[in-house]
């Protein structure tokens, strides 16, 4: 087993780094909420990856089942893949990682929603939606005692966090249980704080990413870099294995970020048209058309910057909003524009998440997708 150490490195980082040598880690499935479920978990598992389940929109009832499915779709893996890919060589934890936003929820905000909503009145009026029925609500949930819980009797074999991290106790009752602690990191000053508060394994968000930036020290974008000049920032910064993410679609990809010193890629926007993502019609044509030629930032959907295919709600409003609610409060008052606008077979007001390389997405089982990715790492 080849252990990658640094000058600082102690016995801590030789067991942090060793995690991706003994089970053969180098393709994550980015989790993809509201465009996938277990199934592409679990296929990406078996084709030698490691799958994720998004978490942030899923109540705990969901998420066990979820975790529970996904541990029923892997089992026959023992009896015909290497040990690596047997669920019984993780020590007893479930072979997935698990992802969870961790923002601090914002205070009511009653007078800017309503001002959101006033903004938005002639798109409500044009698809015949009363403004004044509008729900509020925040639509994403934090990471929570309720999840700690949960997890403490499932035990995966990999936790991972969007924003930051939650709060310290929890962070030590998971590495406890001997989870690993993941986390985004998109400056070098994040990477920084999030080695300071223990986590397992950076993963460094390069400007090219797909869905929410997972920006957390700052809200300047100008802050943000692109995939191949952060990786070698935050590996001279940090004595921890570092995963690539962003614009990461094909073999050369994986082969750049392994040059530069990724101990692992995590792969999002390719996986969404494959035939095991639960990616709606309307988004797969998006991303296989000229449409995903044209991404951008913005806030319209969520209330944080999101990387998503320009669309007519972006272009009406700008991609970057400074009126819209605070993250995930903006995410309500949408949701009855895109629900009346998908119905009509249109994508006008969904959030068409994607990378800024659709290029290799292709309608084809996520094993193949998968073994394309790794032939980089043969």
């Amino acid at each position: 087993m080849a252990l990658l150490m640094g000058p600082r490195c102690g016995n801590n980082c030789l067991m942090r780094t060793s995690f991706f040598d003994t089970h053969s880690l180098r393709l994550i499935q980015a989790p993809m909420a509201g465009s996938q479920n277990h199934r592409l978990a679990a296929a990406v598992f078996k084709a030698g990856g490691i799958g994720s389940i998004p978490a942030a929109m899923l109540s705990i009832e969901q998420l066990q089942h979820e975790l529970n499915a996904f541990s029923d779709a892997i089992q026959n893996v023992a009896s015909n893949a290497t040990a690596t890919r047997n669920s019984a060589a993780w020590g007893g934890l479930l072979p997935v990682n698990v992802n969870f936003f961790c923002h601090t929820p914002p205070a009511p905000q009653a007078e800017t929603e309503s001002a959101w909503r006033l903004k938005l009145a002639s798109a409500y009026a044009a698809h015949g939606i009363d403004a004044a029925t509008v729900a509020s609500g925040p639509g994403r949930a934090p990471f929570s005692e309720e999840s700690l819980k949960l997890l403490g009797q499932i035990k995966p074999a990999i936790v991972s966090f969007h924003f930051g991290l939650p709060k310290a106790e929890w962070v030590k009752q998971l590495k406890a249980w001997g989870i690993q602690i993941w986390s985004s990191a998109t400056t070098v000053q994040e990477a920084q704080w999030l080695e300071q508060h223990g986590v397992d394994a950076v993963i460094a968000q390069g400007l090219e990413a797909g869905g929410h930036r997972g920006m957390f020290l700052t809200e300047d974008l100008s802050t943000q870099l692109g995939t191949l000049a952060l990786l070698p920032q935050i590996k001279k910064t940090v004595q921890l294995p570092v995963i690539a993410a962003g614009g990461i679609s094909n073999a050369a990809a994986v082969s750049a970020a392994k040059i530069l010193g990724a101990s692992a890629v995590q792969v999002g926007t390719a996986f969404l048209t494959s035939h095991e993502a639960s990616t709606s019609d309307l988004h797969r044509q998006a991303l296989m058309s000229d449409a995903a030629k044209h991404t951008a930032l913005t806030n319209l959907f969520s209330g944080r910057p999101a990387r998503g295919i320009v669309n007519q709600f972006m272009r009406d409003l700008g991609p970057l909003n400074p009126q819209a609610p605070a993250f995930p409060l903006a995410t309500a008052a949408v949701a009855p524009l895109r629900a009346a606008a998908e119905a009509k077979g249109q994508s006008d007001y969904s959030p068409l998440w994607s990378g800024q390389n659709a290029s290799d997405c292709e309608a084809l089982p996520a094993s193949d997708i998968a073994h394309k990715l790794l032939q980089a790492w043969a």
